[in-house]
């Protein structure tokens, strides 16, 4: 039986952890610390197999030479030469099995120019979405390398999953990004219960995490610039009347950055 399992590490983020209850095997997503995950593995008897990176930034990879040096793990990763430690680079496409599981690899840039996401489709029924930073609970990320076009461009791709895909993103950012968008779409009733949800989570000390494509398409604004709501919000806030959608999207990314 597969279990997936959040790593918590530095202040926000969660190193996710597949692994077999049997067999022993495991994988990690992005561990951006290595003790958090040795601690984890130790606990549950785990031996580390294989390891996914999704992108560059050192949250997501500082933790990568100990932890292969240690179990001698594959490292797969997006085709990043900067990334010390990648045996397999991984392009759009991308066909990978792991664990006795599939993961289609999806090239997501916008946040980084080379953030990938890993997709697996067959899990009971349910996929799974590994999105690093590309895609958040309520939220996307910060655009750093690419522009809002490529961004949006990337948030479409992960939308177009099926809604029952749970969403594993590596930041316990939801309440912040739920907050952004109930000034954006304050009479959005999904995203007011979603908000009183995930509150009781985060105040039980449980993650907001995994969310659903579905969730996200009823709540997120980045995944909503087509609500008529959410576009006057950002015709006032930019002073500007008729707004396309990319412009939308433009206007309420850069307004978070300062929210």
């Amino acid at each position: 039986m597969l279990t997936i399992e959040a790593i918590p590490a530095f202040d926000d983020n969660y190193i996710w952890c597949l692994y077999h209850s049997v067999s022993k095997q495991a994988l990690v997503v992005d561990p951006g610390e290595a003790l958090p995950v040795m601690d984890f593995l130790e606990q549950h008897q785990l031996q580390l197999s294989h390891i996914l990176i999704t992108h560059h930034h050192y949250d997501h990879v500082n933790g990568l030479a100990l932890l292969k040096s240690h179990y001698h793990a594959q490292v797969y990763g997006p085709h990043n030469p900067n990334i010390d430690g990648i045996d397999h680079y991984l392009n759009a496409g991308d066909q990978l099995q792991l664990l006795g599981l599939s993961f289609e690899i999806l090239a997501v840039p916008g946040h980084t120019l080379d953030h990938i996401a890993y997709f697996c489709p067959e899990l009971a029924q349910q996929p799974r979405l590994f999105c690093g930073d590309t895609l958040f609970a309520g939220g996307c990320g910060r655009i750093f390398e690419g522009d809002a076009a490529m961004l949006q461009n990337s948030l479409a791709q992960l939308a177009a999953l099926p809604p029952a895909t749970l969403v594993y993103c590596a930041h316990e950012y939801t309440m912040a990004n739920l907050a952004f968008a109930k000034a954006l779409e304050p009479n959005n009733p999904q995203l007011l219960a979603r908000i009183a949800s995930d509150s009781s989570k985060r105040q039980a000390g449980l993650p907001t995490l995994p969310s659903t494509i579905a969730t996200e398409l009823a709540s997120n604004p980045f995944l909503r610039c087509h609500s008529p709501e959410l576009r006057q919000s950002a015709q006032q806030h930019s002073g500007h009347n008729e707004l396309s959608e990319a412009e939308t999207f433009a206007v309420i990314r850069e307004w978070k950055n300062h929210f």
